[in-house]
């Protein structure tokens, strides 16, 4: 398969009039600062756990994979409950993925540039103007990642982007009975009144959206920095909306039982054009985000996805994109990913 520039591809697809949506993955993280935010940086901060468990668990499986950990967890559940019928055990193994799960939280946060004015400003204005591409030609923008960083630049180019909806906002506080001269309360940034214009999707989730088990809520600034707040949530045994779950079964599984993740999926499912893909590896635990993109390539008529268009780092990365392309229902194409120049 060609390998073509990122500017190539753009060029390309204006030329064509053709809609244009982004799909975001680690990479995205990482190209901003790889020490921070690799799986191998929150692999070694993960290791670091009193949980004897865990630390057994590490010692055997020598993978910094989280997602893989977290499905042997489970295999290992079935096995004692099911097979050994050991549920002591298997009670054990069910503490542990918990752990785990608390541990990747902590993980996430400590490993984490402390608040948005850490990243400077020329950084943060590249990037948007990265995202601008799509946002103002209104595209939709997805990320499979936890961490702030597309927040933070979202929230900081407010002014150079048009579309920066992601579904929150506030609603009244209703009162019991009149008052005169009243001034309307606002109650948190719940998800759902701007939905229909919604144009950034957190399909995994991330570290400002919480579910409270009524709604959807993202946290803001208030006194503290953002990242303060989510800690202080945490403490309260109150955690963002992840999907943690191992295989492709049960991340689907866990997207479909959340309204906010259910409504990102589906968006994906039913977009048009052309879908830019960087920074995500289509692993083999991502069957599912495959599954949503051929879901809108085989839309009746023409408005349905005709092509993916998907950055490449490595020779090694060409050729696992080249062994999957069988599974893609639209046309696949690769460009350069170093091609791309989102933070500097």
């Amino acid at each position: 398969m060609e390998i073509k520039t990122y500017e190539t591809v753009i060029d390309y697809l204006n030329k064509q009039k053709r809609q244009k949506h982004l799909l975001l993955g680690n990479g995205f993280s990482m190209s901003y600062d790889k020490g921070i935010f690799s799986y191998n940086a929150l692999s070694e901060f993960l290791k670091n756990t009193q949980n004897s468990l865990l630390n057994k668990l590490f010692s055997i499986i020598n993978t910094s994979n989280f997602e893989l950990i977290m499905n042997q967890l489970d295999v290992f559940y079935q096995l004692a409950s099911e097979w050994l019928n050991n549920e002591e055990f298997a009670t054990d193994i069910l503490s542990a993925r918990d752990a785990l799960k608390d541990k990747l939280i902590d993980a996430i946060s400590a490993l984490h540039p402390e608040h948005i004015f850490k990243i400077p400003a020329e950084k943060s204005e590249k990037c948007a103007s990265f995202l601008k591409e799509f946002l103002d030609s209104e595209g939709h923008v997805f990320s499979t990642n936890y961490d702030l960083l597309l927040y933070w630049v979202l929230m900081s180019n407010q002014g150079r982007l048009s579309n920066v909806v992601d579904g929150f906002g506030r609603e009244y506080i209703e009162q019991d009975e009149y008052v005169s001269d009243y001034e309307p309360e606002f109650g948190d940034l719940v998800w759902g009144p701007n939905q229909d214009s919604q144009r950034i999707h957190y399909l995994h989730g991330a570290l400002h959206i919480f579910d409270t088990g009524v709604s959807v809520i993202k946290e803001t600034y208030h006194t503290n920095y953002l990242l303060e707040n989510i800690k202080q949530r945490m403490e309260n045994k109150e955690y963002p909306v992840f999907v943690t779950a191992g295989d492709g079964n049960q991340k689907l599984g866990h997207i479909l039982h959340n309204q906010y993740l259910n409504y990102c999926f589906k968006k994906l499912s039913t977009i048009s054009g052309s879908l830019i893909s960087f920074g995500f590896g289509f692993g083999e635990y991502d069957y599912h985000i495959v599954e949503a993109i051929n879901k809108a390539a085989k839309q009746k008529g023409s408005d349905k996805l005709w092509s993916i268009y998907i950055g490449v780092y490595s020779d090694r990365d060409k050729q696992h994109i080249e062994s999957i392309q069988h599974k893609f229902k639209c046309k696949v194409n690769l460009f350069d990913a170093k091609s791309v120049k989102i933070w500097d």
